[in-house]
């Protein structure tokens, strides 16, 4: 595999078990390069630790992520086939590995966002945007098609008529409009949205981790059976969880009307 990561492209560190990943290369619009590919999926690698309670996904700079580099899609000079293919087989892994944590992931989309940044936004659990966020899908205009989970991401939360219309007419979204498409959960102020979206993520990593991940499963997987599979899915679900001991306390810190102190370890 050809380059190697660049490590401030895209950074990591843990607070209060919340896992940050900040997309950090704001000087080219946090543009997806090679180096840019294996720093992301050398973070992702990181998230899937046992402190982790929930990772925060947030970007630096004017965009939050412009997409793939057209520069250096434009110095490919006739193999540009061949790059695209070495970013995917980097990329692709990694946002599913990132999308199936069990364990809540939350974006704060600051500013607008196009072509594979669709992906590093939507595919968190929950979308916190601003009033600047604007989304356009971009790729139809280079022609191209999407990659990385742009149209899964967009047909799942919009459904697949919005995200053709989306990715083919090109048209910017603006943030409110985001979220009467359910495309994003909650718009923010600029200058409350990061804190906001701090709040949530530790608000969720203090959580029953288990509860939170078996949420997760059972809503993502509730259109791909039918009713009497899903309803044992949840039995089973509920009975793991309920042999938790976060579940002990759950219940001890309602009836002793208090706030709960989880610390189980994630339900396998």
């Amino acid at each position: 595999m050809a380059g190697t990561p660049d490590a401030q492209s895209v950074t990591w560190h843990v607070q209060d078990h919340v896992g940050h990943i900040m997309l950090n290369r704001p000087e080219d619009a946090n543009a997806i390069d090679l180096p840019f590919a294996l720093a992301f999926s050398r973070v992702v690698e990181q998230a899937a630790r046992a402190d982790i309670g929930a990772v925060l996904l947030s970007a630096a700079g004017k965009q939050y992520c412009a997409g793939g580099d057209i520069n250096a899609f434009a110095a490919c000079e006739g193999t540009l086939d061949s790059l695209i293919g070495e970013l995917l087989d980097i990329l692709n892994p990694a946002v599913a590995r990132l999308a199936a944590l069990p364990l809540p992931v939350i974006s704060a989309v600051h500013a607008p966002v196009g072509g594979a940044g669709i992906a590093l936004a939507l595919c968190a659990d929950i979308v916190l945007a601003s009033p600047a966020m604007k989304l356009r899908g971009g790729y139809s205009a280079l022609g191209l098609s999407p990659d990385i989970g742009a149209s899964y991401f967009l047909a799942l939360r919009a459904g697949a008529a919005r995200a053709k219309y989306i990715l083919m007419t090109n048209r910017a979204m603006p943030a409110e409009e985001c979220l009467r498409l359910g495309l994003v959960d909650e718009v923010w102020s600029q200058e409350d949205l990061q804190d906001a979206a701090v709040a949530l993520a530790g608000r969720l990593a203090a959580g029953a981790t288990g509860a939170l991940g078996g949420i997760k499963r059972l809503c993502e997987d509730a259109g791909s059976h039918d009713l009497p599979t899903h309803l044992e899915h949840e039995r089973r679900a509920l009975l793991r969880c309920a042999r938790a001991a976060d579940c002990r306390e759950g219940i001890a810190a309602f009836r002793q009307k208090r706030p709960p102190r989880f610390d189980d370890p994630r339900i396998d």
